[in-house]
């Protein structure tokens, strides 16, 4: 089942984030940022799926709004991530299909995402959904 995201699922949110995306961030940031990202719907979109019987999340998507003045609105994927021990099973692509659906309702001209270079199974599931990789970049960071 599809369904919008909870506070009570920081937890699994903080595993699949650590697992699946290798983010190592504590449970209690994890519950922070969430509680602020989810009352921010002008911004911050998140869906879940969820397992049938168990109720626990077992996949996401966070995307945000992303806004500029050389550019249309568009959203950018900030995470999309599935438990190992259900993928391959169309979770990812559902998520990825209604975040296409809501782009589409809010008027927005795409969706972008960033992956890293290494990560070659995520960039063919990508491609195969029909999203195009377009340039090779390299991330400046400065902690202040």
């Amino acid at each position: 089942m599809i369904r919008q995201i909870a506070f009570s699922d920081a937890e699994k949110l903080q595993k699949l984030n650590e697992e699946q995306l290798g983010y190592q961030i504590s449970l209690s940031l994890t519950q922070t940022k969430l509680k602020q990202l989810i009352q921010d719907t002008d911004h911050h979109y998140f869906l879940v799926v969820e397992e049938k019987y168990t109720h626990e999340m077992i996949g996401y998507v966070h995307a945000e709004v992303y806004e500029s003045t050389y550019a249309e609105t568009i959203f950018n994927v900030m995470a999309l991530a599935v438990d190992k021990r259900h993928q391959r099973q169309g979770i990812a692509s559902l998520l990825m299909g209604q975040l296409e659906q809501e782009a589409a309702s809010r008027g927005y001209a795409a969706i972008r995402l960033n992956s890293a270079e290494h990560r070659k199974e995520a960039h063919k599931f990508y491609e195969h959904i029909g999203y195009k990789g377009e340039k090779l970049q390299k991330r400046f960071f400065k902690k202040v």
